[in-house]
């Protein structure tokens, strides 16, 4: 018996993220560089036992376990906004946590914002590469993705941006959403310089677009030796003529089981629509995990876990990046740069060599049991099949080590003879 789905219904796929982390997850054998978990070996459990036994303590009835509010705990969204605030070197006084919303990930607030924002047809620009779990929602919609000319050294081409933008208006467009990720990126591991941000917000004004523009800035926390000197949108005198929607989270640099993402939205209505859509999903964020992470927050738990892992994933970068390099990856014609922050590795193959999903080298990749990002899963049009993402997040630095000899020996059965 067909079951009568909606046109948005027909339209969804298998997530290519669901494969990717339940290989991760069911094949004990299997080495993962593919879905970014985060270390597990750092997660900061006796901290949490401690908050958690903070909030025991308290007089009165446990209303960390009762309901929640839609938007979230005052007392956290106030932490958020005052660090968020202190980052883009405001001060805390300046912060508005009236602008925030506390969601499940920051993954969800995307999803929100996208859901009011865009009907099948509209438009949504994103950089090349981008976030592939955001490329699959946007396909999902039905919203037609465009992708932001890049100029030399990655920054965009602000003039080549000027004439997309007034191609798309004189068709009639509904450019509806600007996507960026300006911080130690997902897959590229590259950051965003202010002026280059500034410079697109100039652009969109001279062409009268005014899309939102979301700033995922997942990643942000996550700088290895030093952060990255720009400030983010929410501060940025470019954007204060456009509707805009800063992203952050404390699943990756903190605890990934706790989930929990947040948003500032500088639009009012924005803000209003997506808490409206919210309160359909789940009529708020788990409350108990707020509670928690505040008092995490409130005592310094979030800096101190940053130390912590800051050092694992630079010792995993290493490990990883000094293994491939020792297994001779360089000297069959791979390239990569080190990134300064994140947890991905951006790889370009030899020239010839199909990485998609299926292609021989994906198929030996498997057979070695070790597992990647195919990179044409990163590009919303006019994809290259030579590009691979891997990810130190989770396994160890000697796991690391012996992922890369795996992915050496698949590379060396693909290269051609010189």
């Amino acid at each position: 018996m067909p079951v009568p789905f909606s046109e948005f219904g027909k339209r969804l796929r298998f997530p290519a993220i669901a494969s990717l982390m339940s290989a991760a997850l069911h094949d004990p054998d299997l080495l993962s560089l593919a879905a970014g978990f985060t270390d597990s070996a750092s997660l900061p459990l006796a901290d949490v036992g401690r908050a958690v036994r903070r909030l025991e303590d308290r007089n009165g009835p446990p209303e960390h376990l009762q309901y929640g509010t839609n938007q979230g705990r005052r007392g956290l969204r106030k932490l958020l906004a005052g660090r968020i605030a202190l980052l883009d070197g405001r001060s805390v006084e300046e912060a508005e946590p009236d602008r925030v919303l506390v969601t499940n990930g920051s993954q969800q607030a995307l999803y929100l914002a996208t859901s009011v924002l865009c009907d099948p047809g509209d438009i949504v620009m994103v950089e090349r590469p981008s976030y592939f779990v955001y490329l699959d929602m946007l396909r999902g919609k039905g919203v037609r993705v465009l992708e932001l000319p890049e100029g030399r050294e990655g920054s965009f081409d602000l003039e080549a941006l000027g004439l997309v933008l007034g191609q798309v208006n004189a068709s009639g467009g509904r450019i509806k959403i600007i996507y960026l990720e300006s911080y130690f990126s997902n897959p590229t591991g590259a950051s965003r310089t202010a002026e280059d941000k500034s410079g697109l917000a100039r652009v969109l004004a001279a062409q009268a677009v005014h899309p939102v523009v979301i700033e995922d800035a997942a990643y942000r926390d996550l700088y290895f030796d030093v952060p990255f000197p720009a400030t983010s949108i929410l501060s940025l005198p470019a954007f204060r003529s456009l509707p805009c929607l800063y992203l952050g989270t404390l699943t990756k640099p903190y605890a990934s089981g706790l989930k929990t993402g947040f948003g500032i939205c500088t639009s009012s209505a924005l803000l209003e629509r997506m808490l409206w859509l919210k309160s359909h999903h789940d009529f708020g964020t788990a409350n108990f995990n707020q509670a928690v992470l505040e008092e995490i927050l409130r005592e310094g738990g979030l800096e101190r876990q940053m130390v912590i892992l800051r050092r694992s994933y630079l010792e995993k970068m290493k490990a990883l990046d000094g293994a491939l390099r020792s297994e001779g990856l360089a000297t069959l014609g791979w390239s990569w740069t080190e990134p300064l922050g994140g947890i991905y590795l951006w790889l370009r193959a030899p020239h010839g060599l199909d990485t998609r999903t299926d292609s021989a080298f994906w198929k030996s990749c498997l057979e070695e049991k070790v597992f990647y990002v195919p990179g044409d899963l990163c590009y919303g049009v006019d994809a290259p099949t030579d590009r691979v993402r891997l990810s130190f997040g989770v396994l160890s630095p000697e796991n690391l080590v012996l992922a890369a000899s795996r992915f050496a020996r698949a590379a060396r059965k693909m290269a051609v003879p010189a």
